[in-house]
């Protein structure tokens, strides 16, 4: 066989092997690490706003559903994270009007708008819960993105539990491919890479 053939397959092996790696990493990510049910803090991940500065789909979501939350008692405020990553709108301003809008109080919501991945949306987060003194959240994201953020938390002297937010329109079968096949690439990313060189300090 020559070489070259032989490279592509020992290369589209390991490829395999490592894709594999992340998937079952995704299957076996805790969900949380205490009992409780009820925390200092809805955390809510965040996620791009639109080139309008107005919410999309996934993060109308998240804020939908961390108000939810909010209503059912769960925790006392939210915290917003994230900066303005893919365009000049601050995540967590964009969700912030969108809490207010559904019935937060402005009191009640914190913004932690600086974060522009999901280990400083961790990071950034539990800097401010613990100058605070709130050891505890529940963290509110997309299905597909919580194993990835649960093996973030899991490093962190936090109590936490992940949370999903449901869509809130129907999500077709390609679309739910592929936010499956980002997660398990950003997954593969992490376990290869940034858990070893991306650190909190906080």
């Amino acid at each position: 066989m020559d070489w070259r053939v032989q490279a592509t397959l020992g290369a589209a092996a390991v490829l395999a092997l490592l894709l594999g790696w992340a998937i079952i990493a995704r299957m076996i990510a805790p969900q949380s690490n205490t009992s409780r049910s009820r925390f200092d803090a809805i955390l809510v991940l965040g996620t791009s706003a639109d080139m309008d500065g107005n919410p999309t789909p996934d993060q109308l979501s998240r804020v939908t559903e961390a108000v939810h939350e909010y209503q059912r008692g769960v925790a006392p405020r939210l915290i917003l994270s994230g900066g303005a990553v893919a365009n000049r709108f601050v995540e967590a301003e964009v969700m912030a009007r969108t809490a207010e809008a559904e019935g937060i109080p402005a009191s009640a919501i914190v913004l932690e708008p600086h974060a522009r991945d999901t280990m400083q949306n961790a990071c950034f987060a539990e800097r401010i819960m613990l100058q605070r003194g709130w050891r505890s959240a529940e963290v509110i994201s997309t299905p597909s993105h919580l194993p990835r953020a649960a093996m973030i938390l899991d490093r962190l002297p936090l109590e936490w539990s992940v949370h999903p937010a449901p869509p809130l329109a129907p999500e077709s079968a390609a679309y739910q491919r592929g936010a499956a096949t980002v997660e398990t690439l950003k997954t593969l990313r992490y376990l290869l890479w940034a858990r070893w060189t991306e650190h909190c300090t906080p």
